[in-house]
Formats: C-alpha cells, sequence, structure tokens
C-alpha cells in the first residue's frame, strides 16, 4: 500500500496519517508506531500496512499485532515527580532504570511529554493521548516551562534579563527566557527561569554560556500544572475537566480557582483511600472516657510510686488515727503506755425539748 493511499471514506472526511490515528489512540508513540510498521504488525482490512504516511479517516479495520484498535477514550494526564539518576525513555539498551521502573502498577499505558535529562528532576507530564502529547509538545503552542536552578558563579540580574531576547550558542538559536535571581548566598544563587521552548539541555547550556556550573535543575511547572507536593517517584492524575480546560485555553497559566485549590494527590494514596474507606464506614472506633495520653501518664505514676502500709510506732503497735480531737488523740496514745488512767467520758449536754404549740 502505497504512502498516498486513501482508504475507504468519503472525500469530505478528514484524513490523518495512520501513525498519528494510532498514537492518539495511545497504542504508542508516533516513532515506536514507525517500528511497529515496519516489522509488519500493523494491518488494514487484513492487508499489511507498508508505510505510517498511509491516510485514513479513522482506525476502522485497522489491527495491530492481529487485535483491532479500541476506539480512543478521552484524554487522561498525569503529573510525575521525576527523581535524579532516572532516564526519560521506555527502555534502555545499556539497562540504566527509567521512569517506567518507578510507576507503580495498574496505570493505563503512559507516554511522557517531552523529556527530561538524567540529571534533571521534577515535573513530567504524562498522558495517555498522542494528540495532547503533541499539543504540550509544540513550541507554537506557547506552553511555558518555569525552571529553578541551583548555579555556581557570578552573574548580574542585568545579565539575565537580556536572555528576554534570546541567545544564539554555537550556531543554536534559543527563545526568549525569562530569567530572575531567587536568592544567593556567596557564590552559590538560585535562579528561576521560565521559557517556551524545550530544547534538548536548553537551560543548563545557556547557564553555562553565562559561566555558570549548574549542580541542580528542577522542573517546577508545565502551563498551568503545578509540581506541587509529590514527593520524587509519585504520580498523580489530572482531573478530567482540568485536562478539558486546558485544551480549550493552551496558553493560561493557572487552572481556574477551584482545581488550585484542591491539588493533585498521588495514586498511591488515592488508591489507598478508596480501599480503606469501606472498612472505616463499616467499624467504628471505641469511645474512651479518659484522653489516652492522660490516661498512660497515671498508669505510669502508679507504676512508679511505691505502695504503702500502715505506718507503726515504736512499741510495734499501729498508728492509726481517729477522728478526735488532738487531745484525744494525746490522752489515748499515753494510755497505751500506761502513764495516765482511762478518764470518764462526759455525758452529752440534752437539749430541752419545748411541749407542742407553744411559741
Amino acid at each position: 500500500m502505497s504512502s498516498s493511499s486513501r482508504a475507504g471514506s468519503p472525500s469530505t472526511a478528514p484524513l490523518h496519517r495512520i501513525a498519528k490515528l494510532l498514537a492518539r489512540a495511545g497504542v504508542a508513540s508516533r516513532r515506536e508506531i514507525e517500528r511497529m510498521i515496519a516489522d509488519g504488525r500493523v494491518a488494514l482490512a487484513g492487508v499489511q500496512v507498508e508505510t505510517p504516511a498511509t491516510l485514513l479517516p479513522s482506525l476502522e479495520g485497522v489491527t495491530v499485532d492481529g487485535a483491532p484498535v479500541a476506539a480512543p477514550e478521552p484524554a487522561r494526564l498525569y503529573l510525575f515527580h521525576k527523581p535524579t539518576g532516572v532516564l526519560t525513555t521506555e527502555r534502555d539498551p545499556k539497562g540504566r532504570p527509567t521512569i517506567y521502573d518507578r510507576l507503580p502498577k495498574g496505570l493505563p499505558r503512559l507516554m511522557p511529554v517531552g523529556r527530561l535529562d538524567l540529571n534533571t528532576e521534577g515535573l513530567l507530564l504524562m498522558t495517555t493521548d498522542g494528540g495532547l502529547k503533541r499539543q504540550l509538545e509544540l513550541p507554537a503552542t506557547g506552553v511555558e516551562r518555569a525552571y529553578r536552578a541551583r548555579a555556581y558563579g557570578k552573574v548580574s540580574q542585568p545579565q539575565l534579563e537580556e536572555l528576554i531576547h534570546g541567545v544564539e550558542i554555537e550556531g543554536v538559536r534559543y527563545g526568549s527566557i525569562d530569567a530572575n535571581i531567587e536568592r544567593r548566598t556567596g557564590a552559590n544563587l538560585w535562579i528561576e527561569l521560565v521559557l517556551k521552548e524545550g530544547k534538548n539541555r536548553e537551560v543548563r547550556r545557556v547557564l553555562e554560556h553565562l559561566g555558570l556550573q549548574v549542580s541542580r535543575l528542577i522542573r517546577t511547572r508545565y502551563g498551568p500544572f503545578v509540581l506541587g507536593d509529590l514527593a520524587p517517584g509519585q504520580i498523580g492524575e489530572v482531573r478530567r475537566h482540568d485536562v478539558e480546560a486546558f485544551q480549550a485555553d493552551p496558553t493560561r497559566r493557572e487552572l481556574p480557582q477551584p482545581a488550585r485549590r484542591r491539588g493533585v494527590a498521588p495514586v498511591e494514596e488515592q488508591a489507598q483511600v478508596h480501599k480503606e474507606r469501606p472498612a472505616a464506614r463499616a467499624i467504628a472506633a471505641p469511645q474512651r472516657t479518659v484522653p489516652r495520653k492522660a490516661e498512660e501518664v497515671g498508669e505510669r505514676k502508679a507504676a512508679a510510686k511505691p505502695v504503702k502500709g500502715p505506718r507503726r510506732r515504736a512499741d510495734g503497735s499501729l498508728a492509726v488515727r481517729d477522728s478526735g480531737s488532738r487531745g484525744a488523740r494525746t490522752r489515748s496514745f499515753r494510755q497505751d503506755r500506761g502513764e495516765e488512767a482511762p478518764r470518764p467520758a462526759k455525758p452529752r449536754p440534752t437539749r430541752p425539748t419545748k411541749p407542742k404549740g407553744s411559741r
């Protein structure tokens, strides 16, 4: 089948390259699909497709490895906090770790949006839709990328402001960069950079061109999507409403206010919440009348304080106090020792009662 072949569709329907349609359906990246077509794994109506430039209106009748291609689902977008030391690729011939080694199980097939270098960390967008991936990557879309760079060396703010006009380094032209010094400590400084291109090692080469040595580089934002509180190696899914809001206006810097407030939760936490929520409704924790901390303190004090028995006098008798007065207790003690004779108890005076009816 030639590259100019057009399969079964009215002339009014828009035609697309088969590689583009398969990438948009989330089968694989365009480069990977080209390899699959070269290996004879893609067919149309039972006939092997020979070129990725084959024009089709849809994927009807297209099979990959003998299985029909399902209709594309709504685009899904994920935010991944790429750590240092992993490659942004599906597999590495040298056996080095990749981002797919750090992703949790159970996710759909994801394609990275652009790339981050081996030693660059931070926000990496991943999506199931090839069309959304292309929209995010194209410089013509005007999607901003924000970075924080820690560098060593001397540079002034006016020098960084000159980057707003772009710069050419070794024959490569880099576009406008909005760079500002965040803070400086001696010869070390943090620099914030915002750009709309994603050329290979662009930030590092521009800062090295200014005489700086970059020791750490973090991507903090990609369009309206921010890294937030995601820890290195964590991934969170963007809500469909927010994805649709971005597709309607790709150049916006921020999502609507409700989306900024709720943020993105890691996939592991979402799964754990859904797993524990039924048990939390079925079993209620027993009510405690004493706070746990106060109860534990009381138990420790009771264990540390020894239990004392009744006190004894020098002669071995028990020193038990009665409810009498001090003088009565003293006399009782002397009587026990035989020093004083017991005194007769005085009768209590009785109060005369008045006859009934008298005033």
